[in-house]
């Protein structure tokens, strides 16, 4: 059942207003966007720069002065995943409609964000972090094999279905936002069942709407960081 509060209220996203190219479409505003889209919910951005983002006003949305935040009926949420199932709960497509298999998307959305992601970031975290070439080369292999654990056990978890509970629903949104931020390295490719997986996902038209929205600012506001970047 959809939440009325939600989809009558005005829905505001706080998201940043630039961040350097290669963050570009993997800030974690664009769960929230995709989820948005996929549920047919319009929204304002909020753009802040990262000044701003320690600032009184962000920090009473944003504790951790993160992006995203998000203002609806009742106040704001911050946290990506507790947004987007937020947003899924508002909507008639994006959860099981029975208990069990709400219980169900609940459990891999945790798998995603704290089983999952934890490994992904910190390959990321590795490469594009540390600027000591010998601790680098020191740490990423290790880093490279908890990425490669969980992504066998990923892939023999989704088995033959199209998506991880069979339809799509809000937790492939956050699956795919990780495994997308394997783009850097070749590791996706050695699990076929996982990058067709994410192939589907990113071929949905709310995902593609989202992602050009994210862009889109970080291009008008470009100009500001020229002279920094």
């Amino acid at each position: 059942m959809q939440d009325a509060s939600i989809q009558d209220a005005p829905i505001i996203v706080t998201a940043y207003d630039w961040v350097p190219p290669f963050a570009q479409g993997h800030v974690r505003d664009l769960r929230v966007r995709w989820a948005l889209n996929e549920a047919k919910l319009p929204y304002e951005a909020r753009l802040i720069d990262h000044q701003q983002k320690t600032e009184p006003e962000h920090l009473a949305r944003q504790p951790f002065a993160q992006v995203p935040a998000i203002d609806m009926e009742g106040g704001s949420m911050f946290e990506s995943g507790a947004i987007v199932w937020t947003i899924a709960e508002a909507s008639d497509n994006l959860l099981p409609q029975d208990a069990a298999g709400r219980r169900h998307a609940l459990t891999w959305t945790f798998a995603a964000l704290n089983t999952v992601e934890p490994v992904v970031s910190r390959l990321a975290e590795v490469a594009f972090f540390l600027d000591d070439e010998e601790l680098k080369a020191k740490l990423r292999p290790r880093a490279v094999a908890a990425v490669e654990t969980r992504l066998a056990q990923l892939q023999a978890a989704l088995g033959d279905r199209e998506f991880l509970l069979g339809p799509f629903f809000a937790p492939d949104i956050l699956m795919a936002t990780v495994l997308r931020d394997l783009g850097h390295s070749d590791i996706l490719s050695r699990y076929p069942a996982l990058a067709a997986y994410l192939e589907r996902c990113l071929a949905r038209p709310a995902f593609e709407q989202a992602l050009g929205e994210q862009i889109k600012a970080f291009s008008e506001n470009a100009h500001r960081y020229e002279r920094a970047a």
